[in-house]
Protein backbone atom coordinates (compact mmCIF):
# COMPACT_ATOMS: atom_id res chain seq x y z
CA UNK A 1 0.00 0.00 0.00
CA UNK A 2 1.49 3.37 -1.03
CA UNK A 3 1.31 6.63 0.91
CA UNK A 4 -1.77 8.04 -0.81
CA UNK A 5 -3.70 4.80 -0.37
CA UNK A 6 -2.69 4.67 3.28
CA UNK A 7 -3.84 8.26 3.83
CA UNK A 8 -7.17 7.46 2.16
CA UNK A 9 -7.53 4.35 4.29
CA UNK A 10 -6.65 6.34 7.41
CA UNK A 11 -9.35 8.90 6.58
CA UNK A 12 -11.97 6.16 6.82
CA UNK A 13 -11.01 4.96 10.30
CA UNK A 14 -13.41 5.73 13.17
CA UNK A 15 -10.93 8.01 14.95
CA UNK A 16 -10.41 10.31 11.96
CA UNK A 17 -14.08 10.25 10.95
CA UNK A 18 -15.22 11.25 14.44
CA UNK A 19 -12.59 14.00 14.52
CA UNK A 20 -13.88 15.34 11.19
CA UNK A 21 -17.44 14.97 12.50
CA UNK A 22 -16.62 17.19 15.47
CA UNK A 23 -14.91 19.69 13.19
CA UNK A 24 -17.95 19.89 10.90
CA UNK A 25 -20.27 20.23 13.90
CA UNK A 26 -18.26 23.24 15.07
CA UNK A 27 -18.30 24.84 11.62
CA UNK A 28 -22.10 24.58 11.29
CA UNK A 29 -22.43 26.21 14.72
CA UNK A 30 -23.94 23.14 16.37
CA UNK A 31 -24.28 23.18 20.14
CA UNK A 32 -22.63 19.73 20.26
CA UNK A 33 -20.37 19.54 23.29
CA UNK A 34 -18.89 16.68 25.26
CA UNK A 35 -19.98 17.01 28.93
CA UNK A 36 -17.25 18.66 30.97
CA UNK A 37 -16.92 15.73 33.38
CA UNK A 38 -16.29 13.33 30.48
CA UNK A 39 -13.87 15.67 28.69
CA UNK A 40 -11.82 15.91 31.89
CA UNK A 41 -11.95 12.17 32.49
CA UNK A 42 -10.94 10.94 29.01
CA UNK A 43 -7.38 12.42 28.93
CA UNK A 44 -6.73 10.91 32.36
CA UNK A 45 -8.00 7.53 31.17
CA UNK A 46 -5.93 7.61 27.98
CA UNK A 47 -2.75 8.57 29.83
CA UNK A 48 -3.38 5.89 32.46
CA UNK A 49 -3.81 3.25 29.75
CA UNK A 50 -0.64 4.37 27.94
CA UNK A 51 1.29 4.47 31.21
CA UNK A 52 0.19 1.00 32.32
CA UNK A 53 1.27 -0.59 29.05
CA UNK A 54 4.49 1.42 29.15
CA UNK A 55 5.32 0.24 32.66
CA UNK A 56 4.65 -3.39 31.77
CA UNK A 57 6.85 -3.09 28.68
CA UNK A 58 9.60 -1.43 30.73
CA UNK A 59 9.57 -4.41 33.09
CA UNK A 60 9.75 -6.84 30.18
CA UNK A 61 12.42 -4.89 28.31
CA UNK A 62 14.62 -3.66 31.15
CA UNK A 63 15.46 -0.04 31.89
CA UNK A 64 18.96 -0.36 30.47
CA UNK A 65 17.54 -1.20 27.02
CA UNK A 66 15.41 1.95 26.87
CA UNK A 67 18.07 4.32 28.18
CA UNK A 68 19.69 5.07 24.81
CA UNK A 69 16.38 5.78 22.98
CA UNK A 70 15.36 8.06 25.84
CA UNK A 71 18.63 10.01 25.83
CA UNK A 72 18.55 10.31 22.04
CA UNK A 73 14.96 11.56 22.17
CA UNK A 74 15.88 14.18 24.77
CA UNK A 75 18.86 15.32 22.71
CA UNK A 76 16.79 15.60 19.53
CA UNK A 77 14.00 17.42 21.37
CA UNK A 78 16.43 20.04 22.68
CA UNK A 79 18.10 20.36 19.28
CA UNK A 80 14.78 20.76 17.49
CA UNK A 81 13.59 23.34 20.04
CA UNK A 82 16.69 25.46 19.37
CA UNK A 83 16.20 25.00 15.64
CA UNK A 84 12.55 26.06 15.92
CA UNK A 85 13.55 29.21 17.76
CA UNK A 86 16.13 30.24 15.17
CA UNK A 87 13.66 29.74 12.32
CA UNK A 88 10.86 31.60 14.07
CA UNK A 89 13.06 34.45 15.26
CA UNK A 90 15.24 34.98 12.21
CA UNK A 91 12.97 33.98 9.32
CA UNK A 92 9.54 34.48 10.86
CA UNK A 93 10.55 37.72 12.63
CA UNK A 94 8.56 36.78 15.75
CA UNK A 95 9.50 38.48 19.01
CA UNK A 96 11.60 36.63 21.59
CA UNK A 97 8.66 35.55 23.73
CA UNK A 98 6.48 34.21 20.91
CA UNK A 99 9.52 32.50 19.36
CA UNK A 100 10.42 30.63 22.54
CA UNK A 101 6.78 29.78 23.31
CA UNK A 102 6.24 28.33 19.84
CA UNK A 103 9.63 26.61 19.86
CA UNK A 104 8.87 24.83 23.13
CA UNK A 105 5.34 23.93 22.01
CA UNK A 106 6.82 22.11 19.02
CA UNK A 107 9.70 20.73 21.06
CA UNK A 108 7.33 19.16 23.58
CA UNK A 109 5.08 16.20 22.80
CA UNK A 110 1.36 15.65 22.38
CA UNK A 111 -0.09 12.86 24.51
CA UNK A 112 -3.33 12.88 22.51
CA UNK A 113 -1.39 12.53 19.25
CA UNK A 114 0.55 9.66 20.83
CA UNK A 115 -2.74 7.93 21.70
CA UNK A 116 -3.98 8.27 18.12
CA UNK A 117 -0.66 6.89 16.88
CA UNK A 118 -1.06 3.75 19.00
CA UNK A 119 -4.55 3.22 17.62
CA UNK A 120 -3.28 3.78 14.06
CA UNK A 121 -0.64 1.07 14.50
CA UNK A 122 -3.24 -1.27 15.98
CA UNK A 123 -5.37 -0.83 12.85
CA UNK A 124 -2.32 -1.76 10.78
CA UNK A 125 -1.71 -4.86 12.89
CA UNK A 126 1.63 -3.49 14.10
CA UNK A 127 2.94 -3.15 17.65
CA UNK A 128 5.52 -0.78 19.11
CA UNK A 129 7.89 -0.64 22.05
CA UNK A 130 5.66 0.18 25.04
CA UNK A 131 8.49 1.86 26.94
CA UNK A 132 8.12 4.83 24.59
CA UNK A 133 5.40 5.95 27.00
CA UNK A 134 8.19 6.64 29.49
CA UNK A 135 9.99 8.70 26.83
CA UNK A 136 6.73 10.62 26.36
CA UNK A 137 6.64 11.43 30.08
CA UNK A 138 10.25 12.62 30.12
CA UNK A 139 10.03 14.74 26.97
CA UNK A 140 6.99 16.73 28.09
CA UNK A 141 8.80 19.12 30.47
CA UNK A 142 12.21 19.15 28.75
CA UNK A 143 11.45 21.64 25.97
CA UNK A 144 9.54 23.94 28.32
CA UNK A 145 12.37 24.09 30.84
CA UNK A 146 14.97 24.92 28.20
CA UNK A 147 12.73 27.55 26.60
CA UNK A 148 12.09 29.26 29.94
CA UNK A 149 15.79 29.17 30.77
CA UNK A 150 16.71 30.78 27.45
CA UNK A 151 13.87 33.31 27.76
CA UNK A 152 15.12 34.33 31.19
CA UNK A 153 18.63 34.73 29.80
CA UNK A 154 17.31 36.95 27.00
CA UNK A 155 15.31 39.05 29.45
CA UNK A 156 18.37 39.39 31.69
CA UNK A 157 20.39 40.72 28.76
CA UNK A 158 17.65 43.22 27.98
CA UNK A 159 17.54 44.33 31.59
CA UNK A 160 21.31 44.81 31.73
CA UNK A 161 21.19 46.82 28.52
CA UNK A 162 18.40 49.01 29.88
CA UNK A 163 20.23 49.55 33.15
CA UNK A 164 23.12 51.00 31.21
CA UNK A 165 20.96 53.32 29.15
CA UNK A 166 18.35 54.32 31.73
CA UNK A 167 18.90 56.90 34.45
CA UNK A 168 18.27 56.06 38.08
CA UNK A 169 14.85 57.73 37.93
CA UNK A 170 13.72 55.37 35.18
CA UNK A 171 14.90 52.19 36.90
CA UNK A 172 11.35 51.31 38.02
CA UNK A 173 10.62 49.97 34.51
CA UNK A 174 13.57 47.64 34.85
CA UNK A 175 12.39 46.44 38.25
CA UNK A 176 9.02 45.54 36.74
CA UNK A 177 10.74 43.44 34.07
CA UNK A 178 12.87 41.71 36.70
CA UNK A 179 9.70 40.72 38.52
CA UNK A 180 8.31 39.29 35.28
CA UNK A 181 11.14 36.78 34.99
CA UNK A 182 10.03 33.23 35.60
CA UNK A 183 11.83 31.00 38.05
CA UNK A 184 12.96 27.73 36.53
CA UNK A 185 12.08 25.90 39.72
CA UNK A 186 8.49 27.10 39.36
CA UNK A 187 8.31 25.92 35.76
CA UNK A 188 9.84 22.56 36.66
CA UNK A 189 7.31 22.13 39.47
CA UNK A 190 4.36 23.04 37.24
CA UNK A 191 5.59 20.76 34.45
CA UNK A 192 6.32 17.72 36.58
CA UNK A 193 3.34 18.01 38.94
CA UNK A 194 0.77 18.73 36.24
CA UNK A 195 -1.99 16.13 36.18
CA UNK A 196 -0.92 14.78 32.77
CA UNK A 197 2.62 13.94 33.90
CA UNK A 198 1.51 12.73 37.34
CA UNK A 199 -1.05 10.26 35.96
CA UNK A 200 1.35 9.09 33.24
CA UNK A 201 4.31 8.55 35.58
CA UNK A 202 2.10 7.01 38.26
CA UNK A 203 0.59 4.57 35.78
CA UNK A 204 4.05 3.64 34.43
CA UNK A 205 5.19 2.82 37.97
CA UNK A 206 2.04 0.79 38.67
CA UNK A 207 2.40 -1.06 35.37
CA UNK A 208 6.03 -1.83 36.19
CA UNK A 209 5.03 -3.20 39.61
CA UNK A 210 2.10 -5.37 38.56
CA UNK A 211 3.54 -6.64 35.27
CA UNK A 212 1.70 -8.88 32.82
CA UNK A 213 0.32 -11.04 35.64
CA UNK A 214 -1.41 -8.21 37.46
CA UNK A 215 -3.02 -6.43 34.52
CA UNK A 216 -5.40 -9.26 33.64
CA UNK A 217 -8.23 -8.13 35.92
CA UNK A 218 -8.31 -4.61 34.42
CA UNK A 219 -7.33 -5.45 30.85
CA UNK A 220 -10.88 -5.05 29.55
CA UNK A 221 -10.91 -1.43 30.78
CA UNK A 222 -7.43 -0.32 29.77
CA UNK A 223 -7.03 -2.33 26.58
CA UNK A 224 -10.29 -3.20 24.86
CA UNK A 225 -11.97 0.14 25.65
CA UNK A 226 -8.94 2.25 24.66
CA UNK A 227 -9.91 2.89 21.02
CA UNK A 228 -13.51 3.68 21.97
CA UNK A 229 -12.34 6.31 24.44
CA UNK A 230 -10.12 7.93 21.81
CA UNK A 231 -13.06 8.07 19.40
CA UNK A 232 -15.20 10.01 21.90
CA UNK A 233 -12.29 12.29 22.75
CA UNK A 234 -11.73 12.95 19.04
CA UNK A 235 -15.22 14.48 18.82
CA UNK A 236 -14.17 17.12 21.34
CA UNK A 237 -10.81 17.65 19.63
CA UNK A 238 -12.65 18.12 16.35
CA UNK A 239 -15.03 20.64 17.88
CA UNK A 240 -12.17 22.64 19.39
CA UNK A 241 -10.14 22.48 16.18
CA UNK A 242 -13.20 23.60 14.20
CA UNK A 243 -13.62 26.59 16.48
CA UNK A 244 -9.97 27.48 15.87
CA UNK A 245 -10.10 27.39 12.08
CA UNK A 246 -10.94 31.09 11.83
CA UNK A 247 -7.85 31.89 13.89
CA UNK A 248 -5.59 30.29 11.27
CA UNK A 249 -5.86 33.50 9.24
CA UNK A 250 -4.42 35.38 12.21
CA UNK A 251 -1.31 33.22 12.57
CA UNK A 252 -0.19 34.05 9.03
CA UNK A 253 1.23 32.12 6.11
CA UNK A 254 4.69 31.68 7.66
CA UNK A 255 3.46 30.05 10.87
CA UNK A 256 1.00 27.90 8.92
CA UNK A 257 3.89 26.62 6.77
CA UNK A 258 6.03 26.14 9.87
CA UNK A 259 3.24 24.11 11.54
CA UNK A 260 3.25 21.71 8.58
CA UNK A 261 6.88 21.57 7.50
CA UNK A 262 8.65 21.27 10.87
CA UNK A 263 6.61 18.29 12.14
CA UNK A 264 7.26 16.53 8.83
CA UNK A 265 11.00 17.16 9.07
CA UNK A 266 11.19 16.22 12.76
CA UNK A 267 9.05 13.13 12.31
CA UNK A 268 11.01 11.73 9.38
CA UNK A 269 14.30 12.36 11.18
CA UNK A 270 12.84 10.56 14.18
CA UNK A 271 11.86 7.53 12.09
CA UNK A 272 15.32 7.34 10.52
CA UNK A 273 17.14 7.67 13.85
CA UNK A 274 14.86 5.14 15.55
CA UNK A 275 15.46 2.63 12.77
CA UNK A 276 19.23 3.05 13.15
CA UNK A 277 18.84 2.43 16.91
CA UNK A 278 17.08 -0.84 16.16
CA UNK A 279 13.51 0.01 17.08
CA UNK A 280 10.75 -1.99 15.43
CA UNK A 281 8.65 -0.75 12.52
CA UNK A 282 5.94 0.50 14.87
CA UNK A 283 8.47 1.78 17.40
CA UNK A 284 10.15 3.92 14.74
CA UNK A 285 6.76 5.43 13.80
CA UNK A 286 5.95 6.25 17.42
CA UNK A 287 9.44 7.65 18.03
CA UNK A 288 9.00 9.87 14.99
CA UNK A 289 5.55 10.90 16.19
CA UNK A 290 6.97 11.92 19.57
CA UNK A 291 9.30 14.35 17.80
CA UNK A 292 6.69 15.50 15.28
CA UNK A 293 3.81 16.21 17.64
CA UNK A 294 3.14 19.55 19.28
CA UNK A 295 1.74 20.03 22.77
CA UNK A 296 -1.65 21.74 22.87
CA UNK A 297 -2.79 20.61 26.32
CA UNK A 298 0.29 20.97 28.55
CA UNK A 299 1.72 23.92 26.60
CA UNK A 300 -1.06 26.43 27.36
CA UNK A 301 -1.09 25.38 31.02
CA UNK A 302 2.65 25.95 31.42
CA UNK A 303 3.32 28.83 29.05
CA UNK A 304 0.56 31.14 30.23
CA UNK A 305 2.48 31.39 33.52
CA UNK A 306 6.01 30.76 32.27
CA UNK A 307 6.00 33.16 29.29
CA UNK A 308 2.97 35.40 29.88
CA UNK A 309 4.25 37.89 27.28
CA UNK A 310 3.70 35.33 24.49
CA UNK A 311 0.48 35.33 22.45
CA UNK A 312 -1.46 32.12 23.30
CA UNK A 313 -3.50 32.25 20.08
CA UNK A 314 -0.30 31.61 18.11
CA UNK A 315 0.89 28.44 19.81
CA UNK A 316 -2.57 27.00 20.52
CA UNK A 317 -3.99 27.60 17.05
CA UNK A 318 -0.90 26.35 15.20
CA UNK A 319 -0.56 23.21 17.37
CA UNK A 320 -4.22 22.22 17.61
CA UNK A 321 -5.76 23.77 14.50
CA UNK A 322 -3.00 22.92 12.01
CA UNK A 323 -0.40 20.43 13.23
CA UNK A 324 -2.67 18.00 15.08
CA UNK A 325 -5.03 17.27 12.14
CA UNK A 326 -2.09 17.11 9.75
CA UNK A 327 -0.18 14.68 11.97
CA UNK A 328 -3.02 12.22 12.52
CA UNK A 329 -4.39 12.31 8.96
CA UNK A 330 -1.32 12.76 6.73
CA UNK A 331 1.98 12.48 8.59
CA UNK A 332 1.25 9.20 10.39
CA UNK A 333 0.73 7.32 7.09
CA UNK A 334 3.85 8.97 5.64
CA UNK A 335 6.02 7.91 8.58
CA UNK A 336 4.49 4.42 8.57
CA UNK A 337 5.32 4.01 4.88
CA UNK A 338 8.89 5.23 5.38
CA UNK A 339 9.39 2.95 8.37
CA UNK A 340 7.92 -0.02 6.45
CA UNK A 341 10.34 0.52 3.57
CA UNK A 342 13.33 0.96 5.88
CA UNK A 343 12.48 -2.23 7.76
CA UNK A 344 12.13 -4.26 4.58
CA UNK A 345 15.64 -3.22 3.56
CA UNK A 346 14.87 -1.73 0.17
CA UNK A 347 17.56 0.91 0.61
CA UNK A 348 17.64 4.67 0.87
CA UNK A 349 17.62 5.32 -2.90
CA UNK A 350 14.46 3.29 -3.38
CA UNK A 351 12.98 4.96 -0.30
CA UNK A 352 13.26 8.51 -1.59
CA UNK A 353 12.22 7.45 -5.09
CA UNK A 354 9.15 5.78 -3.60
CA UNK A 355 8.21 8.86 -1.55
CA UNK A 356 8.68 11.30 -4.42
CA UNK A 357 6.67 9.08 -6.78
CA UNK A 358 3.64 9.25 -4.49
CA UNK A 359 3.89 12.90 -3.50
CA UNK A 360 4.49 14.44 -6.94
Amino acid sequence: MDILQLIQSNLLTPIILFFLFGLVAARIKSDLKIPEAISEFLPIYLLAAIGLHGGIEMKNTGFENMLIPMLVAIGLSLLFTLNHYQILRRLGKFNIFDSYALASTYGAVGAVTFSVGLSFLKNQGVSSEGYLAAVLAVLEPVAFIMAIFLTNMAVSKQIKAKKKSFTTDDSSDVDIEVQNKTKLSQVLHESVTGKAIVILLGSIIIGYIIGEEGVGSIKIVFDEMFTGAIVIFMIEMGVIAGQRLDDIKKVGIFLTAFALIMPTFNGIIGVLVATVMGLSLGGAVMFGLLLASASFIAAPAVLRHAIPQANPSLYITSALGITFPYNIIVLLPIMFTISSILHTGEGSIDLFHYILKDLI
